[in-house]
This record gives structure tokens, C-alpha cells and sequence, in this order.
């Protein structure tokens, strides 16, 4: 069939989903406090830094990451109302007051951010009995072909950032992020973050905290920074120089013993190292194979041993679960560069883009609380009203918030000095996005017709 195409004067929203951000960041005093600041050469700004810093989160939310996306917003007055905006910042505007403030709004993102997370949140889903997991890990920004400030080589042998994450739950709520040059090393700097990631935690859950870090970070100062806070640890160990043939030597002593297949055997167990004049539990997993996978016999049998500082009593093999399941932070990573198109920063300058992190940071959230919040909203509704989703789900992707919660169409109306939207009557998220929006307003929504 073809379709018979017209225009009309009826005032059509694509983006809905921005009065739910909207909703989330006035419950916040995000605004009142990026207005404080003071943001040298902007004694007197027409637009204020809350206006800014607001409107470029509600960019964030909608997968929009460059400067000049606000240029079709500039006279959208629902994303204004939406947002609470005062003023719609230009494209220059935007750019410099980002530039002017210099990553100030940072602490300020993050402080707010997790006191949303905590007030709309469920309490983060713990991995394993009341342990609730801290994940941070480093994840490189391929800026490749760009001369911006602290793009230099990365450990993924690309050209970027190297910046540092902290992830809470099996939510995934992001409760810290630093952009990092990518040459600097994944420790450095980080006891001082792994300090500022548990206390942005602490604010959110009483529960007990799991850290759980790779290699890089095989420092004794991290198990000092946890024992100041009370939290457990696993963190992969760097065998360094370590013997291979003394691990399988001590495994087969004093490990359990385990045959997947013909020609691989899997010894677990635990031992304790001294560090810093104290012993420490150490748990090893130590594979030998003389068949490769393939059937081939090997001429030298090969040896592989994974070994973690852990100050869990848990079993060995328990352990070695939790820190396996450490790798979901690689889709939250994935879910910051290519949902919200972090990856390639926009600026030039390092400070801009570090700030530029710091509004995905409340972005990121704000769209997990989103998408959580219409889960738990679908388990309340009528079977008829729920969303037709094929599979049951624990947590929705950002894209998936993005394309069925941010790009809900609505017609905006306005009678009586009131602002209205209209959804289709037959809209499969609408009956979720209302029972959301109620619920980051703190009220019923006022409905009619």
C-alpha cells in the first residue's frame, strides 16, 4: 500500500521520555547547586550553569553526545518545560561553560546522582548472600585519529582514554568515573578512587560491600583502602614471576581435583601468602591441559593458574564465581560508549571531556532507574496494560530504555495555563510510563479523557 502523506499544526513529541528525566532531576538540588558555583569569567551568566549542566544530561539520556545536537532543541518548549529550563543553552554557550567549569560540576554530579539512585532504587541486588558488589575496572575510549588533550596509547593498543568506573549491584548504578589519559597506568591514582567509589557506595547501601578488581590493580594499598571501610575484597592476583610448575605442584598437594574432559585437569583450593607482615587467604584455580580442546596431544603439557586475595571464608569455588561474574561491568562499559556515544569525547580539552563523563555519569543512572522502575512498574500493571516484552528480564539495556521510554511519541497540548501530553490509546509503554512518571513525581498523574 502507499501511504497518503500530509502535515499538521497539532504539536507531535518524539522524545516524551525527557519528562521523566525531567521528573528525576528536579527531585534532585542538582540545579540550586551547579548555580553556586563559582565558574570564573561567568560573574553573571544569561544562561545558568543549572540550565546547562540540565540540559546537556537531557541530551545524554536521548544517546545524543555532541555539542551541537542542542541546536534542535533551541525551540522545543517541551524540552524545556520538561527539564525545568530557564533558558535553552546555544551551541557556543553549551561549549564554553563546559570548557569555563572545568569538571567543578563532577563531585556535585556524583553526590546527587547516588542520592537518586538511593531514593528511587530498590536496595542494589546483592551477588551472594548480603554482599552487595562494587565493581572497578578500567575501560579504554578508542579516540583514534584526534589530537585532543590525554589521548595517548592504551593498553588495547588504540590510541584514547583510559578512564576508571565503579559499578554497584547487580543493577549495574554507576557510583563513580574518572577520565584518565590513556598511557596512565590503571593503578595509579586508584586507592584514592577505590576511597571515593566506597563512600558514594556507603550513601547508597548499609549492606556489606564487595569489591571485586582485576589484575592491574594487584596492590596491597586497595586491601588497605577496604579494611579503612569494613568491605571485602577479591582481587586477581599478578602471578608476576611467579613459578607456574610450584602453583600445579601446590594445587595437586592441596587442592580439589577435577577432570572436564580427557587431557584437562582443574585443581581449586586455597593456601595463604604474606603481605605487609600479615598472612592472607589466597584462592588458586590451577588448569593443566595435555589434550587441547581440539583432540591435538600437546608435546609440553600447558599450564594455567588464576590466583585471587580474597577475604571472603566463602569456598574456593565460590569465590572463583563471584569474581567470573566481575565481567557484566564489560556490558556497562559497552552500554557508556556506544547507548550514550561517550566513547569519542566531543572536546578538545581534557577537562571538558572529564566533565562530559561526569554528566554520563548522572545520565547513565538516570536511564537504569528508568529502566528498572518500568520493570517493576510491568509486575503491577494489568496483563492487558504491560508492555509486550518476549523474555523475562532482571535489567534492560540502555538502548532498549532509550528507544521504547525516551522515543515514546505523546501530543503536547496546553489549556487552562496546563501543559498536557496524549498518549495512544493503545501505546504499549504508555500505561508504564505514566505509573513511572507518578512515581519519580511523588504524586498521581492528573489524567482526563
Amino acid at each position: 500500500m502507499q501511504f497518503i502523506i500530509s502535515t499538521t499544526d497539532e504539536v507531535l513529541i518524539p522524545q516524551a521520555g525527557l519528562g521523566l528525566v525531567g521528573a528525576l532531576l528536579q527531585d534532585s538540588k542538582l540545579r540550586q547547586r551547579i548555580d553556586a558555583l563559582d565558574v570564573g569569567g561567568c560573574a553573571r551568566p544569561e544562561v545558568k550553569h543549572g540550565d546547562v549542566v540540565a540540559a546537556a544530561v537531557g541530551l545524554l539520556c536521548l544517546g545524543k553526545s555532541d555539542f551541537n545536537d542542542i541546536e534542535m532543541f533551541r525551540d522545543d518548549e517541551f524540552f524545556r518545560q520538561s527539564l525545568g529550563l530557564r533558558q535553552i543553552p546555544s551551541e557556543p554557550t553549551l561549549r564554553q561553560r563546559l570548557d569555563a567549569m572545568r569538571d567543578l560540576c563532577g563531585p556535585i554530579l556524583r553526590e546527587e546522582s547516588a542520592l537518586l539512585v538511593r531514593k528511587h532504587a530498590r536496595k542494589p541486588t546483592p551477588c551472594h548472600g548480603e554482599w552487595v558488589a562494587l565493581d572497578v575496572d578500567v575501560s579504554p575510549f578508542d579516540n583514534s585519529n584526534t589530537k585532543k588533550e590525554g589521548v595517548s596509547w592504551t593498553y588495547k593498543k588504540v590510541d584514547g582514554f583510559a578512564p576508571i568506573f565503579a559499578y554497584l549491584g547487580e543493577e549495574g548504578y554507576m557510583v563513580h568515573c574518572q577520565l584518565r589519559e590513556g598511557k596512565q597506568h590503571c593503578q595509579q591514582g586508584t586507592p584514592q578512587f577505590l576511597h571515593e567509589a566506597l563512600d558514594y557506595a556507603e550513601r547508597i547501601t548499609r549492606a556489606k560491600l564487595l569489591l571485586r578488581l582485576d589484575s592491574g590493580n594487584d596492590d596491597f594499598e586497595n586491601i588497605k583502602v577496604c579494611r579503612k571501610h569494613k568491605a571485602d575484597w577479591i582481587i586477581k592476583r599478578n602471578l608476576r614471576k611467579e613459578s607456574l610448575e610450584d602453583w600445579l605442584e601446590e594445587a595437586q598437594a592441596h587442592g580439589e581435583w577435577e577432570f572436564p574432559r580427557e587431557g584437562k585437569e582443574v585443581y581449586t583450593g586455597e593456601t595463604w601468602r604474606e603481605r605487609d607482615g600479615k598472612l592472607y587467604r589466597v584462592v588458586f584455580e590451577v588448569i593443566q591441559r595435555t589434550i587441547a580442546a581440539d583432540g591435538q596431544r600437546l608435546l609440553v603439557p600447558d599450564i594455567e593458574v588464576n590466583t585471587w586475595w580474597t577475604s571472603l571464608k566463602l569456598s574456593a569455588k565460590k569465590v572463583i564465581a563471584l569474581y567470573h561474574a566481575h565481567g557484566t561491568s564489560e556490558q556497562y562499559h559497552s552500554e557508556i560508549k556506544t547507548d550514550l556515544d561517550l566513547e569519542r569525547l566531543p572536546s578538545g580539552k581534557f577537562a571538558t571531556n572529564a566533565t562530559m563523563l561526569s554528566l554520563g555519569l548522572m545520565a547513565y543512572n538516570v536511564l537504569r532507574l528508568c529502566g528498572q522502575g518500568a520493570l517493576g512498574e510491568q509486575r503491577r500493571l494489568p496483563i492487558e496494560d504491560r508492555a509486550p516484552l518476549v523474555k523475562k528480564v532482571f535489567r534492560r539495556r540502555l538502548r532498549s530504555v532509550i528507544q521504547d521510554l525516551m522515543y515514546l511519541a505523546v501530543k503536547l497540548t496546553r489549556h487552562a495555563n496546563r501543559w498536557r501530553l496524549s498518549f495512544w490509546r493503545n501505546s504499549p509503554w504508555g500505561a508504564t510510563w505514566r505509573r513511572l512518571y507518578s512515581r519519580f513525581c511523588g504524586s498521581p498523574c492528573e489524567r482526563s479523557g
